[in-house]
């Protein structure tokens, strides 16, 4: 796969079909395509050009409940690579959780993007690493924010065994073992106790 992709939905191997109610042709910057003549690709602006992805400069840092879930929906079917996608539901998972208390109804698309973000990072793995497999070194994993928050949001609502599920898709990013070791430990003192 090359360094961007049209859309998150052209990654191979993710599920992930577009964003719901986004007509992509009418988004700005949905047909931009960067010039690659110095080898980084470089994107055209209203100013000139610049390395930065249209996906990833298109949800502003302010922007908050209804407007942040429409930005990052929107942000999903614009160019850019699996890293820029990652970060963008990464970010809007951490901008809901820190809203939870004046915005609760942004718990639910905390486990959507979490979701999705899982789903991106197993189909395509260079969205939360800096190296390079194919440079011949083995992969280096960037600590990912989404997927912990959704664990410990299922495992206070006592669904142990769907936040043990996640926990072990976690790890083969290197992160999430000692969740694993927890909640396999709470998973069978519940079957125990059932049990007894």
């Amino acid at each position: 796969m090359g360094a961007w992709v049209e859309r998150m939905a052209a990654i191979p191997g993710i599920a992930f079909s577009g964003g719901p109610g986004v007509v992509r042709n009418a988004l700005r910057g949905a047909e931009d395509r960067p010039d690659e003549m110095y080898g980084e690709p470089m994107w055209p602006t209203a100013t000139g050009s610049t390395s930065a992805t249209p996906a990833s400069r298109h949800v502003p840092f302010e922007a908050r409940g209804t407007e942040l879930a429409a930005r990052v929906w929107e942000a999903l079917e614009l160019p850019g690579s699996a890293m820029d996608y990652h970060f963008v539901l990464q970010s809007a998972v951490d901008r809901l959780w820190s809203d939870r208390r004046s915005d609760p109804d942004g718990l639910q698309l905390v486990e959507v993007f979490t979701r999705l973000d899982l789903e991106l990072m197993e189909a395509a793995p260079q969205a939360v690493s800096f190296d390079s497999e194919a440079a011949g070194r083995e992969a280096t994993f960037v600590r990912v924010s989404s997927v912990p928050r959704l664990i410990s949001l299922l495992e206070r609502e006592g669904a142990f065994q769907e936040a043990l599920a996640l926990a072990r898709r976690l790890t083969r990013f290197e992160q999430g073992e000692e969740m694993v070791s927890r909640l396999s430990e709470k998973v069978h003192a519940l079957g125990a106790e059932a049990e007894g």
